[in-house]
């Protein structure tokens, strides 16, 4: 399986402007700025889509790991921080609260920090990942 996204800059760094469009076109020329990118004007950037993708991602492991181990998910809802640093994504912190029938408090730990190990997205992180996960 492959996926494409692409980009499109035009104009200097600071001053320039940019949008993504993706293969499904979910994305169609989404702007972004440097102002969006690291001023938190209007707009999307880079990390915020990664963010996305992680937490996506994650839900879909957990979700995953938790049928294997036998539980029926109810939910799971994850959202996703990235942190820029210099130039670099220092982490990503993942706040997971799920909703899994008879899965206990530590079967829960065990498959959420499974699934953060796991999933694609955090495969492919070079950077330090992090989690709070509760089960609700």
């Amino acid at each position: 399986m492959k996926r494409t996204s692409s980009a499109i800059w035009n104009g200097t760094g600071k001053e320039g402007k940019g949008s993504m469009s993706s293969q499904s076109n979910f994305l169609n020329n989404l702007p972004y700025t440097w102002a969006s990118r690291f001023e938190n004007a209007n707009g999307t950037n880079p990390e915020e889509l990664i963010a996305a993708a992680h937490a996506g991602c994650y839900s879909m492991k957990l979700s995953f790991l938790s049928e294997k181990a036998g539980f029926k998910t109810d939910s799971i809802e994850t959202s996703c921080t990235v942190n820029l640093e210099n130039g670099v994504i220092t982490n990503s912190h993942l706040i997971v609260k799920a909703s899994i029938p008879g899965c206990s408090a530590d079967q829960f730990q065990e498959l959420a920090n499974d699934a953060k190990a796991n999933c694609p997205i955090s495969k492919s992180l070079s950077c330090e990942i992090t989690i709070e996960a509760t089960l609700i």
